[in-house]
Formats: structure tokens, sequence, C-alpha cells
């Protein structure tokens, strides 16, 4: 398949794109280079400085577990939420003391514990590198040309970042791929564990209360970041505000929302409707049901489970609220109707009528990728992406750094390295399970007699292959896998180890599959970038582009909805949180700690504990700061509401929300439950 359309030229029609406003309201995830400043100015009377807007950008983390963050004080202290720190809570925990569900304070620097593998990303510049990437993909080449000169340049524009400012550099494709940013990051990777509350608080209601709105969570805790094994001197970061914020007022989140989908056409919106989410809703219910029934061994098993039931429990529920949007037939309608009318002015246009058959080249890929859906080309469980990693390693080390998959890039090899070698524990047991169900799921999709099964297997049932794999693997031992790292291919291929052997079988299908969608992904950059162009073209108005997991700033004010019939007020406070408990018999998951329960006469009733607000988030968000005008930090983001949910396609401010911790109960519970007056004192 040929490219019909020279991107560059697609690239040109942004250059004067600035400042333009969102659809509807306080719509957008804005890029800190581009922000909305006609709008805030019009309907708030608020004009970001680029002062303001750097300060914030800087202040502002992603942190490498998935989720967002912020530094709060000048010695590195970084606010998260408890939820997006348990993957490190629950690597630091032990039979003894497990972090996660007792939760743990450092009374002193030196109590401080060093997380294994968290990396936190500081964005510290951005730059336009949209002429040098587009420059590379030429109106004759096929998809996978096009593809591999795209990275190539890609590759040598992040190669060429680091070496010249030592940053690592991240080649952003924005708007479907008809700009490209190159955002420099900073990165922090002694990051050290000094907060966290009890699960029982930060996870209060459990999973019948997430994504519900009213709440009554402390989804908290606070890490530190070193350098040469001191606190690091951090210059940006905000202030926690004693005074929180009243109703109405304007709030400002800053975060890495995940990925957003609204630039889709019908016809890719009823692909994720009738064919992706419910693909991946089906696989997290089996995982929901593996991870249960591996907890009921026993409670040491029902801790090493809970590391993974948590976020898959919450991302079923998050992929049902997704579905439930895409089945609403307005959705579609509404993303129908406006098609329909571009699509009609781009055929009257004769300078137009170029970008007319984009939209049919979105419908076939569709085709082409809900065939790829059922298609298995490796293995879940930490073991086996180690193995994968470590094969994959071997075979791309061999390449140009400029024809690598991007994850082996030299400028992504610091942050793999990290994860590949982290000194985290991994768990046979666990692992067994994890695999023998993925082997399991591999049969069920190819049948039993293919042959690739038959050679997966070796004559052995799912559960038994997985208990002689993971039994005869050496993986779990750090030294062995840099071994085999810096061993180079030879070293892989000559390897007895029984996960190297199978992730060396199942290496010509992954790359094979691998390959497939990445065609798929680059004739869609294609396709979008050429329909962003029509439509600005038609419409003379564009918008913010769609979330990348990358730094954007997003706002609304603090706002109480209307649901069936009943005002749900902004916020909720400390004494909604024992009525709550009491409503509910103080059965788990709506029992207090004994910390809070011990505290209760010393708290104030009227502390504000969670709030909501309508500007528009998305998973990733998790952990964002909320800031107001002056850049002071007055709340965390930690869910939205179900009316949320359908936000990954579209936004409304009817009832849809973000919920925050309040920052008045963060300091509250620091001083009051958890005694840990050193870091009310450095917040402040």
């Amino acid at each position: 398949m040929r490219s019909v359309f020279p991107l560059r030229l697609v690239a040109a029609s942004w250059i004067v794109v600035t400042g333009c406003l969102a659809a509807s309201a306080d719509e957008g995830m804005w890029l800190f280079n581009d922000l909305p400043r006609d709008h805030l100015k019009a309907d708030y009377d608020f004009d970001p400085t680029d002062q303001w807007a750097r300060h914030v950008m800087r202040a502002s983390v992603r942190v490498n577990s998935g989720g967002s963050g912020s530094f709060v004080s000048e010695t590195g202290l970084m606010l998260t939420n408890h939820h997006v720190g348990a993957d490190t809570l629950h690597k630091l925990s032990t039979p003894e003391h497990n972090c996660h569900v007792d939760g743990f304070y450092a009374e002193t620097l030196a109590d401080e514990i060093k997380a294994p593998d968290l990396e936190l990303s500081q964005l510290v510049a951005i730059e336009d590198v949209t002429d040098q990437v587009t420059a590379a993909v030429t109106i004759d080449m096929a998809a996978p040309e096009a593809l591999a000169a795209r990275r190539a340049v890609i590759s040598r524009i992040e190669k060429e970042s680091l070496d010249r400012t030592g940053l690592r550099g991240e080649v952003v494709a924005l708007y479907g791929g008809a700009k490209f940013h190159l955002y420099q990051y900073k990165k922090y990777t002694d990051v050290r564990l000094v907060w966290a509350p009890e699960s029982a608080i930060a996870y209060f209601g459990g999973d019948a209360d997430n994504f519900e709105y009213p709440r009554y969570s402390l989804d908290a805790c606070l890490f530190r970041a070193y350098e040469d094994d001191k606190p690091a001197r951090t210059e940006h970061y905000f202030k926690v505000s004693e005074r929180g914020v009243s109703e109405g007022e304007l709030v400002f989140i800053s975060g890495s929302p995940g990925r957003t989908q609204r630039i889709f056409t019908a016809a890719a919106l009823e692909f994720q409707r009738d064919h992706q989410v419910p693909f991946v809703l089906n696989h997290l219910r089996r995982q929901e049901i593996l991870f249960q029934q591996f907890g009921l061994r026993g409670d040491e098993a029902r801790r090493r489970a809970r590391k993974y039931l948590l976020g898959v429990e919450n991302g079923r529920k998050a992929c049902t609220g997704m579905l439930q949007g895409l089945q609403d037939p307005a959705l579609l309608s509404r993303k129908r109707a406006d098609e329909a009318d571009v699509r009609a002015k781009v055929e009257a246009d004769p300078k137009l009528r170029q970008y007319a058959d984009a939209w049919e080249a979105v419908e076939r890929i569709q085709t082409r990728r809900a065939e790829l859906l059922e298609i298995m080309a490796g293995f879940g469980g930490q073991h086996y992406q180690i193995a994968e990693t470590l094969v994959f390693l071997s075979a791309e080390n061999q390449k140009p750094n400029a024809q690598r998959l991007p994850e082996y890039r030299e400028s992504s090899r610091a942050t793999l390295e990290r994860q590949l070698f982290s000194p985290a524990p991994i768990h046979d047991d666990l692992e067994c399970a994890r695999l023998a169900d993925a082997l399991s799921l591999f049969v069920e999709r190819r049948g039993g007699d293919d042959p690739l099964v038959q050679k997966v297997l070796d004559g052995k049932s799912p559960r038994e292959r997985a208990a002689e794999l993971i039994d005869g693997t050496a993986l779990a031992d750090v030294a062995f896998r840099r071994e085999l790292a810096e061993g180079g291919r030879a070293a892989v291929e000559a390897s007895a180890d029984p996960l190297i052997r199978l992730a060396l079988l199942m290496e010509p299908e992954a790359r094979s599959h691998r390959a497939r969608q990445d065609e798929l992904d680059e004739l869609e950059t294609q396709a979008y970038a050429r329909i962003t162009a029509a439509t600005y073209a038609v419409t003379g108005a564009s918008t913010y582009p769609d979330a990348t997991s990358t730094l954007r700033l997003s706002f609304g004010p603090v706002k109480g909805y209307v649901e069936a019939g009943q005002v749900i007020p902004p916020w909720t406070t400390v004494a909604g949180a024992f009525e709550h408990e009491r409503t509910h018999g103080a059965k788990p998951p709506w029992r207090l700690p004994r910390s809070w329960t011990l505290n209760r006469d010393s708290l104030d009733p009227d502390t504000p504990f969670n709030f909501v607000c309508t500007a528009d988030i998305i998973g990733g968000n998790s952990g964002s700061p909320v800031i107001n005008r002056r850049a002071e930090l007055v709340g965390l983001v930690f869910d939205g509401n179900l009316q949320s949910l359908p936000g990954r396609y579209s936004y409304s401010d009817d009832m849809a929300r973000a919920v925050s911790v309040d920052s008045r109960i963060l300091l509250e519970s620091l001083r009051k439950v958890y005694k840990a007056q050193r870091l009310v004192d450095e917040l402040q």
C-alpha cells in the first residue's frame, strides 16, 4: 500500500494554528507550549504568563509505573496517588511488613526506603521538529518504507538530544501525525518512599466506590527524589495550600493523561465499540478471576495477588464505562453527523478533494485491526516478559540505532535496563499461575492441533508446562540477566534456560505481529494527518491534540452536579467519611483504619476530604496536582466519576467530573493521624 499524500504539506497547514478554542466549555488537555490564553482571559480573567507555564511544567512529573505526580518541596518531595505508588509499595513489602496495606512513615531522612525501579520524568523543554520528521516521508513510499524512514529520523533526533543535552528525548506525534514535538526529560532514578497511608483509607470503599461520587479516599503518598545520594534540589515545586479552594474557583490540572481517541472517525469508534474494548474487557475479567483465585491460597498469596488485582479491577470498571459510552447511540450519531458535514464540503471543493479518501482509508484499517485481535504472539508474567526483552534486545543491538524498535534505541536504553535489571522480588508461585493461564488461552485461540501450540506445550498440559518452565528458569537472578544481556545474541541463542528457549521460539511470531501493527499505525498516522488538515481547512478552527501520555494542562471550576434529580455537592468532609463507614456497617471495604478511629476526636469534622471539578482528565492523570492561579497545590487527582469514563472519546461537563483529594485533608491527616509534622513543615 502506498502513501498518497506528502505529510510535510499537511504539517504546513498547521503552522498558523495556535491558541484555538476547544469545542465546548472548558474541554481540552492543552499543550504547555500552546495554552488557550484567549479563552482563559475571556472566561476567567486569567492570563498565564510564560513564567507561570514554565514553573507549572517543571514542577510536574511523570511516574514510570503509570500516572502523574508533582514536586511539593525544594528538597525533592514528590506527591502522587497511593495507587500510582502501589507497584513500589508492593515491591518494598514483605510478609512481616506490608507497606501497601499497613502504610509507612519515615520519621527521618535516613528511614526513607529506596525504590527498586521507580523513575520520575521531569519535562524541561519542548521543541517543534515537525519539518524534520515529515520531510523524511515522501509520497512514493509504501507504508513499511515510510515507517522505517520516520523511525530513522526520530531515532536521530532523540539521539542528538541525548548527546547534546544529557536529557532523554522523546518525539511525540500530535494531531494524528500532523505535528511532531521533541520532549526533553530530566530523569530521577534514585527515588525513596517517605509516607503512605493504609490501603483501607487510600481505597476506602474499594471496588464498589471506585469511579463513584461522593468519595472519601486519602489516595496519596509521598516519595523523595535523590541525586548523588542526597535529596534533590528542586527549584520548581508547588506549595501545598492550607486554604484549599472554594466553590466555583478555577483550578488547573497538570499531568500526563494516557491516550484519548477523540480524533477517531466513526468507523474507528465502531471498531472500538464492537471489537477492541470488548476484547480488552474480556481479558480483564479473565485476569480478575485468576488473581482472585490465586489469593484464596492464603494470606501471603493474597498479598502477592493484590498488587495486580486492584489494577485489573480498576481497568475492568473503566473499560465498562468506556463501552457504555460507545454503546450510547448519541455519541456515534454526533460523530457521524459532524463527519458527514466535513466530508461533503471536502468533496465539493476541488482544492480539498485530495483528502476525500482518508476516511475510507481509516475504515479499511479497522477491518485489518480486527484480524489481529485474536492472535497471541507472547505470554504474560514477569519471567516471560524478561525473557522476551532479552531475546529482542540481543537482536536489536545488532542493528544500527536508527533501525531499532523504539524501546531499544539508545535514547530509551537507560529506562529499559532499569526495568530489566530491577532487583524487585518475583514470586514463582504467582508467575506459574499467570503463565499457565496464558498458555491455556493460547490453546483456546489457536487450537490444540496448531503446530506452534504443540511446540510451545512440548507434549504437556498448560499447567504442567508452566510449572516446568518456571521451575527451570534462572531469570529471577539479576546477575544471570546481566550476563545474558552482555553476552549478546550468541549467549541468548546458546542459553538452555527454558523461558529463553520459549521466547526464541515465539520471536518470529512476535515480530510478525508487531510489524503488522506498526504498518497499520503508520497508515493511520498518514490518514489522520490528512483528516486533520481537511477538517481545519473546512472549519477554520482547531483544538488541542489527543492525549499521548505526555504533560498537558486542563482546567475548570470546582463544581457539583445533579444526578437522578439529586444535587451532588462539590465536597465531602471528614464527618461524611465516618458516616459512610457507619451506614455500611463498618465492614471492609468501608472500615476506616484503626489510626483514624483512635484520632477521630482530634480531627476537624468539617475538613474537606474529596472534591470535584469540571477539568478534562483521562487515565494517566492519576496523581496529577490540582493547583490554583497562584500555582499552589489545592488537590490531588485520583479518579473520575462514572460519567467521566467515556472521556476517552468525547468530553462533557454536564455530569463528568475529576475527583481529587483536598489539600486540607492531606495536611490534617499528616498532623493528627500520622503525627508527621516534619512533612507538614516541609510541604508548607
